[in-house]
């Protein structure tokens, strides 16, 4: 896979993320969660915007700029607006966590790309850093708001 296709794909996926994350925030009555994703949301906006100012400079006239069309589905998304329509933490929790493996994922799988520039890579180890650690918080709060 190029450069600029491994960068396009992650762009998305942070996409996918950031909307998840905007719309737990949006629609979680729990002021401590609502800030979480909020964070969240906003960290996912940040690295986007990483990866498309490297994309740029590898020559993509026009990176990935919205999460993908099949994104709620293919990224765990998908069931978020069933949860907060139950207004259960824990279940809203379980979503944006298999979001987040959805992302995990797709950073390993881009990470483990041998043809990766250096300092692309270097990026992407950054952000994968705080994305497994946005991971295993979300984890961690689900864990303590057992399912009643």
């Amino acid at each position: 896979m190029s450069t600029l296709s491994t960068l396009n794909n992650l762009i998305e996926t942070l996409k996918d993320g950031q909307e998840g994350f905007r719309a737990a925030s949006e629609d979680i009555a729990n002021s401590e969660l609502k800030t979480v994703f909020s964070q969240y949301s906003l960290q996912r906006s940040k690295f986007a915007g990483e990866l498309q100012s490297l994309a740029h400079s590898l020559g993509e006239s026009d990176p990935a700029d919205s999460g993908s069309v099949a994104g709620a589905l293919h990224r765990g998304w998908i069931d978020l607006k069933a949860a907060l329509t139950s207004r259960d933490d824990h279940a809203v929790l379980s979503e944006c966590e298999r979001g987040e493996d959805s992302a995990v994922a797709a950073y390993r799988k881009a990470m483990d790309d041998e043809d990766l520039p250096a300092n692309i890579l270097a990026v992407l180890q950054t952000q994968f850093m705080d994305i497994k650690a946005a991971h295993d918080h979300i984890r961690d709060l689900r864990d303590s708001r057992k399912a009643a």
